[in-house]
């Protein structure tokens, strides 16, 4: 009997992710773009993490989101709305099609030996939305090493974040087994109510190394042409740094990591003054023509 995907709810929307998604702050004539772009990460996501279907079963299905995708079948709703924003955007399907091979490897693959392995994860499941952003906006692709690094922080924090539930829900780990058997603990441990000393020291080394990954994205915002990108690129600096530093400080099995929205408002503020001050900064080149 084939197994079918009928039955996939979302498991939250845009307005839950822990960073901006197509915000009021992007321009209307780019919202659109990004939001096709999210909800086929959201589909995809949802598929290689359904609870009651086989691996085959789920392969299947994200081998149909790329057929249409490629325009070799319309089947996927999601696919298909993102192909037509593509079309019209004048945009390829690379950054898709890469991001469906970290969702791919999430049915196959549940653990990683080490922060490389978890980087070249990084390198498909995250710097994909970085990269598609940047590209809808018409942005310079000497953009993208300072998005990848931001996007592989992001993709961190969420794993350090939700390291208990997915080991619990999914049988998935994202913490460096080279970390965990250094540390002489295992995965085990986080199933536990919260962390003891072993595994908090595995997760604050890799905050730590997530740390160095946001201080080389720390001048994207002031790469980004476009003003309201720019600041939304602020926000998610600012909101990732802030989230690091809780996990260093903070269990996430057993406390509180995510921000209230009075949180993100504080750090908001912080964003725009950021900005203000990188844009009010001259360049380099700016400063040697004011010398002459």
């Amino acid at each position: 009997m084939t197994e079918v995907m009928d039955d996939i709810a979302p498991r939250k929307g845009h307005r839950e992710e822990n960073f901006p998604v197509a915000s009021f702050v992007i321009k209307p004539r780019h919202r659109a773009a990004i939001m096709a772009f999210y909800r086929f990460a959201r589909t995809a996501d949802d598929v290689a993490d359904h609870p009651s279907l086989s691996a085959e079963a789920r392969l299947a299905q994200l081998e149909r989101m790329r057929a249409t995708l490629n325009g070799e079948t319309d089947d996927d709703a999601a696919s298909l709305a993102l192909r037509q924003a593509l079309a019209d955007r004048g945009l390829d399907a690379a950054h898709p099609l890469d991001l469906l091979a970290a969702f791919r490897q999430d049915v196959v693959k549940s653990r990683y030996a080490d922060w490389a392995e978890l980087m070249d994860y990084c390198r498909y499941s995250a710097a994909p939305v970085g990269r598609f952003v940047l590209d809808v906006h018409g942005e310079a692709r000497t953009t993208w090493p300072a998005s990848d690094a931001l996007c592989a922080a992001l993709q961190v924090i969420n794993h350090l974040q939700d390291c208990a539930k997915d080991y619990c829900e999914l049988d998935r780990v994202y913490l460096a087994e080279d970390a965990m058997a250094a540390a002489n603990t295992s995965v085990e441990a986080l199933a536990a109510p919260r962390a003891s000393p072993a595994l908090r020291s595995v997760i604050v080394a890799m905050a730590r190394r997530t740390e160095r990954l946001l201080s080389q994205s720390a001048g994207l915002a002031g790469q980004v042409r476009d003003r309201r990108l720019g600041y939304e690129v602020a926000l998610i600096q600012r909101l990732a740094e802030d989230l690091t530093a809780r996990l260093i400080a903070r269990d996430p099995l057993s406390e509180r990591v995510h921000h209230r929205p009075l949180e993100v408002l504080g750090l908001a503020i912080l964003a725009g003054k950021d900005q203000i001050a990188g844009r009010r900064r001259p360049s380099g080149e700016e400063r040697e023509r004011r010398a002459e």
